[in-house]
């Protein structure tokens, strides 16, 4: 049980990550999301975008750690830290 918690807050950090860009690039900037993924991977700028979606994954943490699901908190970071390798080489 104590991996498939690990795993589930692992998926729980990456969807909200993407959830996360949905919702900067539709809310913030005048491209749809596929259209803005192409634009600022083309102008090198889709690392900071993939950053601006990791933010509500702060917000998932402490929600888990606030109704005592420390694995899956534990699993949402280690897709924070998957991801912030992802960044460092996009």
């Amino acid at each position: 049980m104590r991996k498939a918690d690990l795993f589930i807050g692992i998926i729980i950090g990456i969807v909200s990550t993407v959830l996360g860009c949905v919702i900067f690039l539709e809310a913030f900037t005048a491209y749809h999301f596929m259209d803005g993924l192409q634009q600022f991977r083309a102008q090198h700028l889709l690392g900071k975008i993939i950053t601006l979606g990791a933010i509500l994954n702060i917000v998932i943490f402490f929600i888990l750690l606030k109704s005592n699901k420390e694995l899956m908190a534990r699993g949402v970071v280690l897709a924070t830290i998957i991801l912030t390798i992802i960044t460092l080489f996009v």
